[in-house]
């Protein structure tokens, strides 16, 4: 079954964005240690155009052959007339609003997101790449495997949160983390399974008995 991985920059105080939508704060961490990391490791989240500029147009996909995206993420691209943004991956936006695609590489739909990704996770091939945004991830959360992280040393008090969901607290598990010269930090984590999550408050109980 394929996995489905949110891969996402965010702040300290964990924030994807500005209000606006906006991320150039982030840009002067791309240092020389962490770019070849991205491009080397993560080549088809690099979005087309920035594909091409930085050499690596033909790089096939190592971890993703799908992204997924909400309305909000898309329209970013839209705005400087980027109808594909993701020209090597198969790509889905999810709309209730944008009643056709503006470009036949791109699916739009209105269909439940959790019953298109049980059905992704069905077929063969690589893993599925949630690419934003909040509102998307809150409702995909249940079905998120991989938490990937790129975790930048700034906090910007407000903006567009990882997530927007109900509180329902869902343990994950760290199982990687790698920090570069500026201080930004990649963190992979997977999904703690259900039964490890039924045994944390007993465990932590235990500790305060005690």
């Amino acid at each position: 079954m394929r996995k489905l991985s949110y891969f996402i920059g965010a702040t300290i105080d964990g924030f994807i964005a500005a209000p606006d939508g906006g991320y150039d704060f982030y840009a002067p961490f791309v240092t020389e240690d962490y770019a070849p990391t991205l491009f080397g490791e993560y080549p088809e989240t690099i979005a087309t155009p920035g594909r091409t500029a930085v050499g690596i147009a033909d790089a096939p996909n190592k971890r993703f052959d799908t992204v997924l995206q909400g309305r909000g993420s898309y329209d970013a691209g839209l705005a400087v007339g980027l109808t594909s943004p993701y020209a090597h991956l198969r790509q889905i936006v999810f709309s209730r609003t944008l009643e056709s695609s503006p470009d036949p590489a791109v699916e739009v739909t209105a269909e439940d997101p959790l019953s298109v990704v049980r059905r992704l996770k069905q077929e063969d091939g690589l893993g599925i790449w949630l690419c934003g945004g909040a509102d998307l991830a809150g409702q995909l959360l249940p079905e998120i495997d991989e938490l990937i992280i790129k975790q930048y040393p700034v906090v910007v008090g407000s903006g567009i949160p990882l997530f927007r969901a109900g509180f329902e607290p869902r343990a994950f598990t760290l199982t990687d983390n790698r920090i570069f010269e500026r201080g930004n930090v990649i963190l992979t984590y997977a999904r703690t399974s259900p039964s490890t999550d039924a045994d944390a408050p007993d465990a932590l109980s235990a500790q305060d008995a005690g």
